[in-house]
């Protein structure tokens, strides 16, 4: 069991998950109850599964809730896209949070390599 909040990846999902908070405020009010808040909860999910696999018994557990993290990471990264498309996001705004979402997918799957060298 570990201190999430010692965790770079953590801290820095963390730290996207404010940043996609803050671009999303001016999503248009009709994507309040879709894109907005998928997009949010998606990016959320990332430093959650994180945190709650922290405290599980064995590797093998918090290496699930790590995938899971993954997954959402991957979600995100697909709505980051469809919402630059849909130019609710500005390029520079875009290319910011991609890049941020993309360095946290690999900071995860560099961690579950080295908790699992087999895999």
């Amino acid at each position: 069991m570990q201190d999430f909040r010692k965790l770079n990846v953590w801290e820095k999902s963390h730290k996207l998950t404010l940043d996609i908070y803050k671009v999303t405020r001016s999503f248009p009010k009709e994507e309040l109850f879709g894109l907005t808040s998928q997009i949010r909860r998606s990016t959320s999910s990332i430093p959650t599964n994180i945190a709650e696999g922290c405290v599980k018994k064995t590797q093998k557990d918090f290496s699930r809730y790590l995938y899971i993290a993954l997954g959402s990471a991957s979600e995100t990264e697909y709505l980051i896209l469809l919402s630059y498309e849909l130019n609710y996001i500005k390029e520079m705004e875009y290319k910011k949070v991609l890049f941020d979402v993309q360095e946290i997918k690999k900071m995860i799957i560099s961690f579950i390599l080295k908790m699992n060298p087999k895999v």
